[in-house]
């Protein structure tokens, strides 16, 4: 099971992202620069589930759409530092601390603000962080193993959104198979961080 996921369409969605990374590139953009980008869209991202979940449902909707964005800056700044020459490992210790602050101002809001989901939601983000951590403790390359990885939980706090926005009724559903996936990629990354 650690071939379902999303990030076995990265090749093709970087195809299409590699025309904005050129021009990135010719105007001096920096990997670095995308990375914060990213962790501020995220943050944009949280405080409109925020401001959802405390009532302005329909706010909601627009999460997922940040969420693509901030995959698409993601995937960028890695093509940025790989195919223009401008990773560092200092950019490298950027672009993993930004992930997972990325994550946590994205998708804090959904455990703090739901009662009954929240317990889910926060095992989610820890064993999440965790399963990122076993993916660079393997060294390189780094493991992406899924069923859970970054891509595969930007869609799975999207649906949440989405569920939430339009009250469908089966939100548990969503968070615990989260849970379960989370965990099944951690136990995936770890098996991969031992050997």
């Amino acid at each position: 099971m650690t071939g379902i996921t999303l990030y076995r369409a990265k090749p093709a969605f970087q195809r299409l992202l590699r025309p904005l990374v050129v021009r990135a590139a010719r105007r001096g953009v920096l990997p670095d620069h995308l990375t914060l980008a990213a962790v501020h869209v995220s943050m944009a991202a949280g405080f409109l589930a925020t401001v959802g979940l405390m009532g302005a449902g329909a706010l909601l909707l627009v999460a997922p759409a940040l969420y693509g964005v901030r995959l698409a800056l993601n995937a960028m700044d890695g093509m940025l530092a790989r195919e223009h020459g401008l990773g560092t490992a200092r950019g490298a210790a950027i672009n993993e601390i930004g992930d997972a602050v990325a994550d946590l101002v994205a998708y804090l809001p959904f455990a703090l603000l739901l009662p009954r989901q929240g317990p889910a939601i926060a095992l989610v983000l820890t064993v999440s962080l965790v399963a990122e951590l076993a993916a660079i403790a393997g060294g390189p390359p780094r493991s992406n193993a899924g069923p859970l990885g970054k891509s595969d939980r930007a869609l799975g706090f999207g649906a949440l959104a989405i569920a939430l926005a339009v009250g469908w009724p089966q939100v548990d559903l969503i968070a615990w198979s989260m849970v379960g996936l989370s965990l099944l990629t951690l136990a995936n990354r770890t098996r991969r961080a031992l050997r």
